[in-house]
Parts: C-alpha cells; structure tokens; sequence
C-alpha cells in the first residue's frame, strides 16, 4: 500500500496529471487505488486522468491478468506553450524519487520511466 499524504487546503505548484504521471512512473504497476489514495484524488478522478494521458500519447499500458502495467512516454513534449521544448523526462527527473534516494544512499536523481532508464 502506498503512503498516503497529509492534508493539504490552498493551491498547489504542480497539476493533478502531473502527479498521476509521476506515481506511475515511480511504480508502472501501482493500482489506480494507490495512486488515487497518493494524490488525493478519487479513483475515478484518477481514470479519468489516466485516459487523457493515454488519449494524448504520455501513456500506455498492457493488462496482464488483472493488473495493469503503464508505460510512460519519455520523449513527449509538454503541452503548455511556457514549456516547450520539455519533456516528460525532464518533468520527470524532478518529481520521481530514484530507488537510492528512497534509502538514503548517494546517487542521481534518476527516473525511473516504466523500464526506460530516465534521465540523470
């Protein structure tokens, strides 16, 4: 089960469909459950983030029994005209946490992208 978050009231810096991103990419198996629980967000609020990413080209999964397995999209550009040129690989490398940066070993800040070796 994923650690749910505190509370929070007032605006924030990063999107809803930003932090959906980034739990995928985090855990390409994490159930929408865990991701609506992360996010506080519901889950079907989280479906429909799911298929706006996915309608777009950011997103794509398989599903392997009941589970799926998302992949996210690395090279995609961002779609705000402000942040042309990004990828989601750079959006990315900011707010998903490398396996050493959970335990707290030196390392980069890499991201993990659904098995594609993210950035540095």
């Amino acid at each position: 089960m994923v650690e749910v978050p505190g509370s929070h009231t007032g605006w924030t810096f990063i999107t809803n469909h930003a932090r959906v991103l980034a739990a995928i990419a985090d855990n390409p198996n994490i159930r929408i459950r865990d991701i609506a629980a992360h996010c506080r967000l519901t889950e079907r609020a989280v479906q429909r983030i799911i298929s706006d990413l996915e309608q777009d080209g950011y997103l794509s999964h398989t599903r392997e029994g009941r589970t799926n397995t998302y992949r996210v999209e690395p090279d995609r550009v961002l779609r705000h005209p402000a942040e042309a040129g990004l990828t989601v690989a750079a959006l990315l490398s900011l707010l998903v946490r490398d396996e050493t940066d959970r335990i707290g070993e030196p390392g980069g800040r890499s991201a993990r992208l659904a098995g594609t070796g993210g950035p540095n």
